[in-house]
């Protein structure tokens, strides 16, 4: 039985939390009542882990300028001479784009290590907190949150690589086939030349095919995000927890497709909006890369490129993560107390029907 888990009350008609089910408005009034329940230990942990978040990413980002500064001297030199000797040049050759690449590929894994690392906390949080709620604990404090939530963050973080492991490689699926219909490599299937419409088999197999299995990969970690509650709450190993998710998760498909499928298009929403609104900062950025690099508008143009995006995703674990680890937990929460309260009334069953008082033996 889980240490933290979800436990049903007696009274639970006046604690929206306990109440399972409920449908997806149910669901997202119950979340956000947890959360407004507890959001001094709640948020305030959310932006304790966003702050930290925004140094680390910053970081590893100055990092990886720092480590291509001489590269980017080189393109910029090479360009410079081509220019005075009225000759034709490429951009970032003579040998200036491996390094570039590589730098980019070790920021990245250490960009998505730190976005695993995150989403491994706020989930475990959030889940810890949203069973305090439900047992009606009282107050939680942010120290004790953390307390609880450093036990089970190897195991969450596991969960959430296998989960990453799992929908990456749908996703990588969809990209392969999408390269080999554009490559020509699929039998009977011919890449659309220029000006030409394409084919039904191009499009059937190019686009239609590849974008169906791009899909699987949303409805697969939709099924998947119950594990980390489940790790967590019931202590349950990562590989158990994924399988425990995908049960329960499927005993209310719709249910998770429709808050998924929610949740997903608030996050797609206010990343495109926060995109939109850091261009400006862009520009700000922009002037100040010109003047700290000398006038080198390649490595100026890199930072202008990659700012709206960055300035985008240090906003989502403030502004979207709450919704979303207190959406995810209750959901489990939910489908925890379906599954207990069929079990029990699994066992009272055949004494009910043995004693017509309805005692049991």
């Amino acid at each position: 039985m889980a240490r933290y888990g979800y436990q049903s009350t007696d009274g639970s008609g006046d604690n929206p939390t306990e109440q399972p089910g409920g449908g997806i408005g149910g669901a997202l009034r119950s979340s956000l009542g947890v959360v407004r329940r507890h959001r001094g230990a709640l948020y305030g942990f959310t932006l304790r882990v966003s702050a930290l978040t925004a140094v680390l990413g910053c970081a590893i980002v100055a990092g990886g300028f720092a480590a291509t500064w001489d590269t980017f001297e080189g393109v910029r030199d090479y360009a410079d001479r081509n220019i005075a000797n009225e000759d034709s040049y490429v951009a970032y050759a003579d040998g200036g784009l491996p390094p570039l690449v590589r730098v980019g590929a070790v920021v990245s894994l250490l960009l998505l290590v730190l976005g695993l690392l995150v989403v491994s906390v706020l989930h475990t949080a959030y889940a810890i907190g949203d069973s305090h709620a439900t047992r009606d604990g009282g107050p939680l404090a942010t120290r004790e949150l953390w307390r609880r939530t450093r036990r089970r963050l190897p195991a969450a973080l596991v969960v959430n690589v296998l989960t990453g492991l799992a929908v990456g490689a749908v996703e990588l699926a969809g990209l392969v086939l999408w390269s080999l219909v554009d490559g020509g490599e699929v039998p009977g299937v011919e890449p659309t030349p220029l000006h030409e419409t394409a084919t039904w088999q191009y499009t059937l197999v190019g686009w239609v095919l590849p974008i169906a299995v791009w899909c699987l990969g949303p409805l697969l970690y939709f099924r998947l995000s119950a594990a980390t509650a489940e790790t967590v709450l019931e202590r349950r190993s990562p590989f158990v927890a994924l399988y425990r998710s995908w049960v329960l998760t499927g005993r209310a498909r719709w249910r998770t497709l429709g808050l998924g499928t929610l949740v997903t298009a608030f996050a797609v929403l206010v990343f495109w909006l926060a995109r939109y609104a850091a261009a400006p900062l862009a520009h700000v950025a922009g002037l100040g890369m010109l003047w700290l690099s000398d006038d080198n508008v390649w490595i100026t143009g890199v930072l202008v490129m990659i700012l709206p995006t960055a300035v985008a995703l240090l906003l989502l674990p403030p502004v979207v993560m709450p919704l979303v680890c207190a959406v995810v937990a209750r959901l489990h929460g939910d489908l925890r107390a379906r599954e207990e309260a069929g079990r029990d009334a699994g066992a009272v069953g055949p004494s009910a029907l043995s004693h017509p008082t309805g005692r049991a033996s």
